[in-house]
Order: C-alpha cells, then sequence, then structure tokens
C-alpha cells in the first residue's frame, strides 16, 4: 500500500509540475506574442519615419534647387537694372535739354 500511496503521490506531483509548466509556457507565449506585437510597431514607426525622411531630402533638394533658380534670376534683375540706369544716364547725356528745376539727379541704386 504505501508504494501505490507514493505512486499517486508522485503522480499527483508530476500533474501539477505538469500543468505549472504549461502555464509558464502559456505566459511565455504570451509575452512573445505581445513583443512581436510591438516590435512590428515599433519597425512600422521607423518605416514612417524613413519615408518622411525621404520626403524631407527630396522637398529639401527642390527648395535648394529653387533658391539658386531664384539667385539667379535675382542677378539677373540686377543686371537689367544697371543696364536701364546706364541707358538712362546715356539718353539723359545725349539730350541737349535745359534741365528744368524740378528734374532730380539719377539715383545711383547699390545691389
Amino acid at each position: 500500500m504505501q508504494k501505490k500511496e507514493n505512486h499517486d503521490l508522485l503522480s499527483k506531483h508530476l500533474v501539477e509540475n505538469s500543468i505549472a509548466l504549461q502555464k509558464a509556457s502559456l505566459q511565455l507565449i504570451e509575452s512573445s506574442t505581445q513583443l512581436t506585437k510591438r516590435i512590428d510597431k515599433l519597425v512600422s514607426i521607423f518605416e514612417n519615419a524613413s519615408s518622411h525622411i525621404a520626403e524631407v531630402e527630396l522637398n529639401d533638394d527642390k527648395f535648394k534647387n529653387l533658391a539658386v533658380k531664384l539667385e539667379n534670376l535675382l542677378d539677373q534683375n540686377k543686371e537689367i537694372a544697371r543696364g536701364l540706369l546706364l541707358l538712362e544716364q546715356y539718353i539723359r547725356s545725349k539730350t541737349s535739354e535745359p534741365k528744368t528745376s524740378f528734374e532730380k539727379p539719377v539715383t545711383e541704386f547699390k545691389f
């Protein structure tokens, strides 16, 4: 009878340990699932950030190109303004009209 009780007690402990092991395995699986979901969210955040950075870099390149074009346009406008001022001075010097009191001298623009 002693052997049977020991066997039953051993079986009971084995079943309890097996159940405890299954619970621990289940908790581990749930934790792994949660970790996987969090890692997926983190990866999606990084993907969104990288696409946003790529857009910003493209926009920066567009802004740089636009800034270069605007600077070129500004330089062209300065040259045109200088040319117009020189043309005005030339025309004034070639006309032999006497200057009236209301005429102002040509102001020079500095660019």
